[in-house]
């Protein structure tokens, strides 16, 4: 059982919730090679860390849609293309940039026992879809996403 199902809703914290398995980007890596990263991963958005590891920064599918050329997209995707359900970039067609140069910078970012009820305000007043869970050291040790928040609220016990 997870978490969500042990817990009272209202007590649940980003530790509870947060996914653990963290793609973290290094500032240096190329736009392209991180539209790689990122698709094999599954993922719409990742931390951006420096060379010790710190989070410097979030990129994410918003990010790669306003670097892209405004070059209409393919109608199908193939090996050289990023795809999801609701884009398709290709790789090409970003700039060979350093991601450090596109990611937003100051990311929002939590600690691990930051309140459930806390971190969808974070998301809903930045207008974001992930929160950074970092260590006192600023390390990313996890993610949590408006799908993990959904979750917990569609699999809790919602005693409040």
């Amino acid at each position: 059982m997870n978490a969500t199902a042990l817990k009272p809703f209202v007590t649940l914290t980003a530790a509870d919730i947060m996914s653990h398995d963290v793609v973290a980007i290094p500032r240096h890596l190329s736009l392209r090679k991180v539209a790689h990263l990122l698709s094999k991963a599954h993922v719409t958005g990742a931390p951006v860390i420096d060379g010790r590891g710190v989070c410097v920064g979030v990129i994410s599918a918003t990010d790669f849609v306003e670097a892209a050329d405004a070059d209409p997209c393919p109608s199908t995707c193939d090996s050289t293309c990023v795809c999801s359900e609701w884009q398709v970039i290709e790789v090409e067609n970003l700039p060979a940039d350093e991601v450090g140069l596109y990611m937003t910078p100051d990311p929002v970012t939590v600690t691990p026992d930051t309140n459930i009820t806390d971190l969808a305000r974070m998301m809903l007043d930045a207008h974001i879809h992930r929160v950074i869970v970092i260590d006192g050291e600023r390390r990313p040790v996890g993610i949590v996403s408006t799908t993990d928040v959904l979750a917990a609220v569609a699999y809790g016990e919602h005693t409040y």
